[in-house]
């Protein structure tokens, strides 16, 4: 079942998505998009992720192209807007790339902005949607992040904050320091080589999730069931995905027991343009299927020959470490 390297190049496609903000420090997104035997998959580790982490990635893509999604429990997913450390002002016009969204995920602890910045900009998004999120990606120290917390649920409440801080140790003190916010771990997890170690340290209420970084659709099931046994529930969120790795995500949360949050699969509305035109977000949730890419847009949005060799080459190393023939247990 494991494709060789030259079955997994042989329709890739290397493609770069202009973003209508500056998100993660990126004004554009690459991918290489893989097709297999039960359709589309997405290898897009961030470039300055290392081999060993990146490999998980093609993981992912080789299950979605070569396997397919595990079984749905339902047809639509909710889904948060996502909202970028722009200015307060900018807020309305962005949202409204999110129509019909009850829930906002904002971004704070911007290097070069003040905790000023990012309380208008959670207001700003208060104002027109009813339940927010923020995400610091580990941005903040402990004290910081209280005081950050204290300041942002002066006006109202926040769902939850995620990733406030880098290590394990200060999320299990922001937690245990009674700031009445829920505390959710993001990096925590998907780049820890134990995802469960913040959940039994104490360190958080809410555990972010996302295909890629974990190896696949069924390593997410696999692992919200462990997470369960913890009274830990699942936001799938997304990792700055084309339309192909978001029908990976919407996928796996679709075969989610339990979704009690909106999950993070909307960014989808951050992008120019995407390699596939699909089903708009209905009240807030988005229609689960595959996806199948505009071969004119896949054209259109086509990297540089020397980018799509250097994605080819990153292939190849991540093939390597994956055991370049050897069978991969999709659990």
């Amino acid at each position: 079942m494991f494709p060789s390297y030259d079955d997994l190049i042989a329709d890739a496609v290397v493609v770069s998505l202009p973003l209508r903000v500056r998100f993660r420090g990126i004004t554009t997104r690459e991918a290489l998009l893989l097709r297999g035997p039960a359709g589309w998959g997405e290898f897009a580790p961030f470039v300055e992720y290392d081999d060993e982490e990146a490999a998980h990635w093609l993981r992912a893509g080789i299950e979605a192209a070569w396997l397919g999604p595990p079984p749905a429990l339902r047809t639509s997913v909710p889904v948060n807007a996502t909202v970028p450390a722009i200015d307060a002002s900018t807020v309305p016009e962005l949202l409204e790339r999110f129509p019909g969204s009850l829930t906002a995920k904002i971004k704070v602890a911007e290097k070069g902005q003040s905790l000023a910045d990012d309380v208008a900009r959670v207001n700003a998004v208060r104002r027109h949607i009813p339940n927010v999120r923020v995400d610091a990606n580990g941005g903040w120290s402990v004290d910081e992040a209280v005081s950050a917390l204290r300041a942002l649920t002066e006006d109202g409440d926040l769902e939850y904050a995620e990733q406030p801080c880098a290590s394990v140790e200060e999320l299990v003190r922001v937690r245990a320091a009674g700031t009445g916010v829920r505390i959710a771990a993001d990096e925590s997890i998907r780049r820890a080589e134990d995802p469960l170690r913040v959940v039994r340290a104490g360190g958080a209420d809410v555990a972010v999730v996302k295909v890629p970084p974990l190896g696949g659709m069924r390593a997410v099931v696999a692992l919200s069931d462990r997470l369960a046994e913890y009274g830990v529930p699942v936001v799938v969120s997304s990792a700055l995905d084309t339309a192909v790795g978001m029908s990976a995500g919407l996928a796996a949360a679709a075969a989610l027991p339990d979704l009690p949050f909106a999950c993070g699969l909307g960014t989808g509305g951050l992008f120019v343009r995407d390699v596939a035109v699909t089903g708009k977000a209905i009240e807030g949730a988005l229609p689960v299927g595959v996806v199948e890419p505009d071969p004119a847009l896949l054209g259109a949005l086509a990297a540089t020959p020397d980018r799509r060799d250097w994605w080819l080459d990153r292939v190849r190393r991540c093939h390597r470490i994956l055991g370049n023939g050897d069978e991969l247990d999709f659990v």
